[in-house]
Formats: structure tokens, sequence, C-alpha cells
């Protein structure tokens, strides 16, 4: 039997709590919610990790370390992620639950209090963050967005969301740019902590056996010391209108790469004015989000044009990626056939068995999210933001009543925005 609650219980800050026997590990997370900014993405990427490293009571790894393990080997580690035009970063914890362990042990409230204290009481020097942390911090930052170009797939899907999106929030990388984090100071780090502690909204998601009224009560505690200024509403993420008459863009880049990275990013309209998430999951299921999909039984198995090709769509923001590895030579044929993919869903060509593989792959989905805490915890992260009344269970059936005229109403939204290949360097004969 599960049981969920949800209340804001302090200004800004809404908790979630998901009352469940099914699992022996809890787990609790706190999340600041925070519009995406190049001139503050990379501070918000970092920060998690500067808290990490020690509180006023625990000033350094070593010390949080036994602490933790005196909690039965609780974790909490730092989340960072990207929802929409959002960026969410904070701290997520599992822990044994407090209901199947010897005694009366409070690793819950212990776990809720320290990750209370990395948030609001991180170890400090003269008033600021220590600077040996936010040192180590920032070049640990530019290592991995530097390190983001060695994985070609993940540079060329970061590219085109840049070009795609250039001038919209969404297309300011999750971590920043390498120029702003190569600019963070203690001073301005410190400065920008304290502001978003004060008027960031924040979500607070527990799943175990406590009963809501406890959970409530330890979270209350370990954000007692939360400042609380002119709390900003939660960012939107902006969804453009499609322009009928505007012209795909074409970008090629050379790099020293063995295999191309075709990528290409579709905006989706006027399926986004009233979104039927369950009809969306299934339409990318159908076109390239799972192994049953057009995409891969078409274009990378029956064909053979791509190594890998398969699509992904953002629900927040109303737009579709489909993310191809080919040989150089294949650039033009590969790319016709994932638009002529596209246009067979677009004219209801679905056959029956691939409307139900794509269901069956969304409802698998859900229900293995649903299975097991962190999961859990993803999934009404994402409820909250998109600001969804019905439940994961209820997505998933409404996912499974999806009809193949959805589909093709979705796909005829579709909309080739943009197309970045990153291609091999040219060699002199």
């Amino acid at each position: 039997m599960q049981e969920v609650y949800n209340k804001e219980i302090m200004p800004g800050v809404e908790l979630t709590c998901i009352h469940t026997l099914k699992f022996k590990t809890g787990c609790l997370s706190m999340t600041l919610l925070v519009e995406l900014d190049k001139k503050t993405a990379s501070m918000n990427a970092m920060l998690p990790d500067v808290l990490r490293r020690g509180t006023a009571r625990f000033p350094n790894m070593e010390s949080l370390a036994a602490e933790l393990d005196d909690m039965y080997g609780a974790r909490i580690v730092p989340a960072l992620r990207k929802k929409g035009e959002i960026q969410c970063l904070g701290f997520y914890a599992d822990f044994p639950d407090d209901a199947f362990l010897p005694g009366r042990e409070k690793v819950l409230e212990r776990t809720a209090g320290l990750m209370g204290e990395m948030l609001l009481s991180p170890a400090t020097s003269g008033g600021r963050l220590r600077p040996e942390y936010v040192d180590t911090e920032r070049e640990n930052l530019i290592s991995d967005i530097k390190a983001e170009i060695n994985d070609k797939r993940v540079y060329a899907s970061r590219r085109l969301v840049e070009l795609m999106f250039k001038g919209e929030r969404y297309g300011i990388n999750t971590m920043g740019s390498l120029q702003e984090a190569e600019k963070i100071t203690v001073h301005s780090l410190t400065k920008h902590y304290k502001e978003l502690l004060a008027t960031s909204p924040m979500r607070v998601f527990y799943c175990g056996a406590a009963k809501h009224d406890y959970v409530e009560r330890v979270v209350r505690e370990a954000l007692s010391g939360l400042p609380r200024a002119a709390v900003r509403p939660v960012p939107e993420t902006h969804v453009p209108d499609s322009d009928s008459t505007a012209q795909a863009r074409y970008v090629t880049e050379r790099m020293d790469v063995g295999q191309g990275k075709l990528v290409m990013g579709y905006r989706l309209g006027e399926a986004m004015r009233r979104p039927d998430h369950a009809a969306l999951m299934v339409f990318n299921a159908v076109y390239g989000g799972a192994v049953t999909s057009k995409l891969f039984a078409n274009v990378r198995e029956r064909l053979s044009l791509c190594y890998y090709a398969s699509s992904s769509v953002d629900r927040l923001k109303g737009a579709m990626f489909v993310s191809s590895g080919i040989e150089f030579s294949k650039y033009q044929e590969a790319m016709d056939e994932i638009e002529r993919q596209l246009e067979a869903v677009k004219n209801g060509e679905i056959s029956k068995s691939e409307l139900e593989g794509a269901k069956k792959a969304v409802v698998n989905a859900l229900y293995s999210a649903l299975d097991e805490p962190g999961g859990l915890e993803s999934l009404y992260l994402d409820k909250s933001i998109l600001g969804l009344s019905i439940e994961p269970e209820d997505l998933a059936a409404m996912a499974a009543l999806v009809t193949a005229e959805q589909v093709s109403g979705i796909a005829s939204h579709a909309k080739l925005d943009t197309v970045y290949f990153l291609t091999g360097e040219e060699r002199d004969a």
C-alpha cells in the first residue's frame, strides 16, 4: 500500500512524501530550482560539490564519511539536473530504512539533519566558503566541461542544443561554460550561494516507511535555518510557437573522429499547446525511443545506415532529438531515411506491433522507475515541474490506451529545426 502526501511546509518549500513498505532502503532529496542563466550555471553546477566537502560540525570529507558510516552506511551525494530551462541542484540520499533496523534507530532524522547542515551550515573560513574547497571543485568542473569534448556522442548532442536554442535558456549547458567556470571565486560563489538559499524554490522528496507527519517534522527541523526572503516562483520553460516558414539550419563541423555523429533537432510546436504527456511518450517510442521503433528497425537494422539511431523527447521544452552514429559518406542517405521514417509516422503508417511494442516500452519504463526509490524521486520531480496532477501509475495506464491516431497527430507537428553533423577532418590527397 502506497500513500502520497504533498504539502508546502515552508515558504517555497514543497514536500512530497511517499509512505511505502515496499523498500528496505529509504531516500531523501532536497532540490533547489533555479532558472538557467549563462552567468550562474557554472556556479550552480559546482555548488553542491563544494557544500558536500564539509560542514561546520564535520569540516572535512573524512569526518563526514565517519558520520555516514555510523548511520549504517547512509549515502548523501550532490545532484545536478536540467529540466527544461530549470537547473536543479541539491542533494540525494539513500539509507537503511528505520523500520527495518534493530532498535529505535533514527537514520532518517540524522540523514535529514546532516543534509540540512550541508545545505545551510557548510564549512567556512572568515565567513566565506572554504577557499581550498572552491578551488578544487572549480578545477574539477573545468575538467568535466573539457571532458565532454572527448565523448563525441555527448559533444555532438550538446552542440546541437547550443545551435538550435541559441538565445534561449535551454541552450545553456547544465555545467555552464568554460569561460564562466574559470571566473568563479570564493567571493562570487559565497554571494551567489546566499542568494540562492534566500530566493530559490525547493522540492523535498522522501520515500520510505516513515509516516508523513514524522517526515515533515524532521525536514522542518533540518531546514529551520533556511533564510526565506522574496522566494521566486518556479521558473517556467518557454516553448515558442513553431514558425512554419522557417527553414532548417544545417551545420557541419570537423574533428579528428573515426565515426560521424548526425544529430537532428525538431520542435513539436502545436502539440505542446495542451500536451498529452502519455501520447508524447508513446510517439517517441514508436519513432525512435524503443527497440521496436522505426529508427531502430529500419535505419539501423534493415538498412544498416547507422551504428546507432534513437530519438528522445523533452516534454518540458517541446523538442525532439534524433541521435545517430554514421559513416561519413552516408550523411545524406541517413538523414533522408530518418526524415522518411518520421513522415511514415505522420501519415499513420504505424503497424499494430510497432504501436503495441512502443506502449509496452513506455509502461515498462514507468513501472521500472516506480520499483526503486531513486526512480520514484525522479518521476515526482518531473511531475512537480510539469505541473501534472496525475500519478505515474495513471500515466502508465493512459499510455497503454494511446492510439495510432494520437501518435500521428503529434508527429504531424514535428518540424525539423537544426541538423548538426560532426565529421572527420579533411585530408590532403
